[in-house]
Order: C-alpha cells, then sequence, then structure tokens
C-alpha cells in the first residue's frame, strides 16, 4: 500500500517506521504545522499515493480532510482535539465520496478496552452505591485534556449512567506514553480497570489497519467499525 503521512513528530516517524516494516512505502510526508492544500505542489507530492493518514494538529485537520476530499483520497485521521469539527468533517466526507475513518485512540487494546468498560459500566449502574469515574495520564508534550481516549470512556459509560456527569481526571507529566483508568467506588470497595501504553507502536499498528481497511471503500466510519467487521469474520 502507498500511503501519504501527515505529521511528522514523533507518532509520524513511529508509523512510517512500522509502515515500512509491514511492507508499505511512504510516498509522501507533510509537516504538521499547517493543513495541505489541493495545490499543484500537493497533487505532484501526492501522486501514487492510495490513502492518507494524518497525525497532525487539531487546527490542521478541517483543513486536511477539506483537501482529502478535493483530492477524492481515502484518510486515516488519528489526530485529537477536534471533535467539535464532527458533523462538518462527515457532511464534507459523504459529499465527496472518499472512505474516511477516525478514533480517539487507534490503539487495539484501547478499543477492546472500550467495550469491557462499557459491559463494566452495564454491570455496576444496577448497583447505584457504586460510583465511575475515570482518570488518565500522558506525557507533557501533550495539548489536549482531557484526553480523546478518557472523553470516548466517559460516552461509553453515560449509556449506562445518563442522570452522572462521570468525572474525568487529567495529568501531564514527564514521559508517560498513556495511561487510562476506569475505576468503580463504594464505602465497601473499588473496582479498577486500567490500560497502559507501552509506546506509540499500538496506535501506529491500528492505523496502518484502518488505512488497509478504508483503501477501496468510502464512508464516514470510526474505528469500531473496522474492529466489528473483524470480530464478525472471526467468531465462530
Amino acid at each position: 500500500m502507498k500511503l501519504g503521512i501527515i505529521g511528522t513528530g514523533r507518532m509520524g516517524g513511529t508509523l512510517e517506521r512500522l509502515a515500512v516494516e509491514r511492507g508499505h512505502s511512504v510516498l509522501a510526508r507533510f509537516w504538521d504545522a499547517r493543513p495541505i492544500r489541493p495545490d499543484a505542489e500537493c497533487r505532484e507530492a501526492l501522486a501514487g499515493v492510495e490513502v492518507l493518514i494524518d497525525f497532525s494538529s487539531a487546527e490542521a485537520v478541517p483543513g486536511n480532510i477539506r483537501a482529502a476530499s478535493a483530492l477524492r483520497l481515502p484518510m486515516v485521521e488519528g489526530t485529537t482535539g477536534w471533535s467539535g469539527f464532527l458533523k462538518e468533517a462527515e457532511t464534507e466526507v459523504r459529499r465527496s465520496g472518499i472512505g474516511f475513518v477516525h478514533a480517539a485512540n487507534f490503539s487495539l487494546g484501547v478499543n477492546l478496552f472500550y467495550r469491557v468498560a462499557e459491559r463494566a459500566g452495564q454491570l455496576f449502574s444496577a448497583f447505584r452505591q457504586y460510583d465511575p469515574f475515570i482518570e488518565e495520564a500522558h506525557h507533557q508534550f501533550k495539548k489536549d485534556a482531557p484526553s480523546g481516549t478518557a472523553l470516548e470512556l466517559r460516552g461509553l459509560l453515560s449509556r449506562s449512567y445518563p442522570d452522572r456527569d462521570v468525572p474525568i481526571t487529567s495529568v501531564r507529566a514527564g514521559y508517560i506514553p498513556g495511561r487510562h483508568t476506569v475505576s468503580f467506588d463504594s464505602a465497601a470497595d473499588t473496582v479498577t480497570l486500567t490500560h497502559t501504553a507501552r509506546g506509540r507502536e499500538g496506535l501506529a499498528a491500528g492505523a496502518l489497519l484502518a488505512a488497509e481497511w478504508i483503501r477501496g471503500r468510502s464512508g464516514f466510519h470510526h474505528f469500531s467499525d473496522v474492529l466489528e467487521q473483524i470480530l464478525a469474520e472471526r467468531t465462530p
């Protein structure tokens, strides 16, 4: 698969290394300081690219999506902090007919963790003495807080706790790759579920899986759609 990567920071570097290890080729790389534009220079740089993967900045995401739509290029969007543009992005993607996959976190472990946390919420919400809460910690360079993953977890728990605003505590310090904890606390005990990332490889692997899946497809998809199909195919 021939890829274009937007974002040349740590995540972009990890993504490119893993892509090459898996037999893919990266034909174009773009800095993340500003959105790409569908001009002649960009079209030339993207010649032959089959899927764009974006790990840039929240400010650049709207422009990058518009450019991908204009260029008719499938896109995987892994940047966080742009949820306010989500409805407009879906309209743009469906209008152009491209394929698009987005997620707050492309880690396979995190996305399976979502399912575990949601089920736990269903169980504990039947016993009102348990209060749910979320804690997340990331490195000092991460700009958005709470993380997109923590917000996703709160959204899942809110289905079982529609009358509660599940609290989130965020920490930005040191070089923590990422840790998310969902807890249910009562006077008698505390039950805790935790996902701890060891690096960026899990995010890159999930983004590549999404890129492989969206090539040749159209529509506006969440990464959960990709996993749903994979799980359906592997379930006896």
